[in-house]
């Protein structure tokens, strides 16, 4: 390589890099308009004892709103064509560019109608509206699936954004306000088209995938089945439970002393339970439940069932461990409420639970954007869960 040539690479890689830096360094002026508001440091949403009152609901409903319309910093998964698809995030997801990257978008919509739909007479309720007139209109919809349409992007969000992307799909199909039926008509393209994707890929995915992050195929079928199931689409829940038991039905002995892994956002065991109780009756739930974790009801493995230790919650990889006591924590109440109430474990199972959930909700609001843009999904989930 000629010299100038070399400096020129050099030197284009250190403007590379300072942009990405500089990106990341604009972070404390959002932590900054965060710690500033009261309702997001709200002392009620942290606790074993929290619920999910008014007070909280609008507490998380202003973390989601300060993000889904904040494009940047942003975190594309994007695969360029050709030159004419180097663009910003609203321009290649007009419905789904904030809160850092897509899927986060995607379910910190889910969190807005959830909480809307809970408790109509939010102070953010306007606020809310708005976000989801402009955000779900019918173009910008149409222009989220023509991006799926193009080449090379079959794997787009393969399966966490698309479960997620249901979720929010059942959330407004189950929405009885006209408002919310507007909304769920301009999505119904892009359901279709996650669906259909679905319905293509399953039967190619020969072995599931189980580590603890966005690619875990047990979290991939849960939101699917659900919306499937509300939304009646035999074809698609008999798909997904037959592929559940093909998967992951034969499983025993977790090795759950190996979890948690250093970025996990989701327990490989627990989540797979969480999917199974789905599919089995409670029976056979139980039976293969204590073969899968034997030792539970003993209370073991201890680092399954203790919350993990989150040591920087400025890294973006590390701070995933307050998302999986989250995870774990809405896991396990769906675990415990698919056993007998004489079940050896599920006492276990339960302490467990309350202890994640108590720790995680401790930092769901911490003013740090890297956690903020997502936690919050996380936790009104565990709630939905818990109660």
């Amino acid at each position: 390589m000629k010299k100038g040539a070399y400096y020129f690479k050099l030197v284009s890689g250190a403007i590379i890099t300072a942009v990405i830096f500089s990106a990341f360094f604009t972070l404390p002026a959002c932590c900054e308009e965060l710690r500033a508001d009261p309702a997001v440091n709200s002392d009620s949403i942290k606790g074993s004892g929290a619920a999910l009152t008014p007070e909280v609901a609008s507490a998380f409903a202003r973390i989601a709103l300060l993000c889904v319309q904040k494009e940047f910093p942003n975190k594309l998964s994007h695969v360029m064509n050709d030159s004419s698809e180097v663009k910003s995030p609203g321009e290649l997801h007009p419905a789904f560019y904030g809160c850092f990257d897509w899927h986060s978008c995607v379910h910190g919509h889910w969190m807005l109608a959830h909480l809307l739909r809970l408790f109509p007479d939010l102070p953010e309720a306007d606020d809310i509206r708005a976000v989801f007139d402009k955000n779900l209109s019918a173009d910008n919809i149409r222009a989220e699936v023509r991006y799926l349409s193009r080449p090379g992007r079959k794997s787009f969000e393969r399966m966490y954004g698309w479960t997620w992307l249901l979720k929010l799909s059942q959330e407004l199909l189950q929405w009885e306000e006209s408002a919310a039926r507007k909304w769920k008509e301009n999505l119904q393209p892009l359901t279709d088209n996650i669906v259909d994707r679905y319905l293509e890929f399953l039967p190619k995915q020969t072995y599931p995938i189980r580590r603890g992050v966005h690619a875990n195929t047990a979290f991939g079928l849960i939101f699917a089945l659900d919306y499937a199931r509300a939304a009646g689409i035999l074809e698609l829940e008999e798909l997904i439970i037959a592929r559940s038991l093909d998967y992951f039905s034969e499983d025993r002995g977790c090795p759950g002393e190996w979890e948690p892994g250093g970025d996990d956002f989701l327990s490989p065991c627990l989540v797979e339970a969480d999917l199974l109780r789905r599919v089995m009756n409670r029976e056979k739930f139980e039976d293969w439940f204590h073969k899968f974790l034997p030792e539970l009801e003993s209370g073991e493995p201890g680092s399954l069932l203790e919350p993990a230790v989150v040591a920087d919650r400025n890294d973006p990889k590390i701070v995933h461990l307050d998302g999986l006591n989250l995870s774990r924590a809405w896991c396990l109440y769906g675990i415990a409420g698919s056993l007998k109430k004489k079940d050896p474990a599920r006492g276990i199972i339960l302490k467990a639970a309350d202890l994640h959930s108590a720790d995680a909700l401790e930092h769901v609001a911490t003013g740090n954007y890297v956690g903020e843009h997502w936690l919050a999904s996380f936790a009104v989930y565990m709630f939905s869960c818990r109660e």
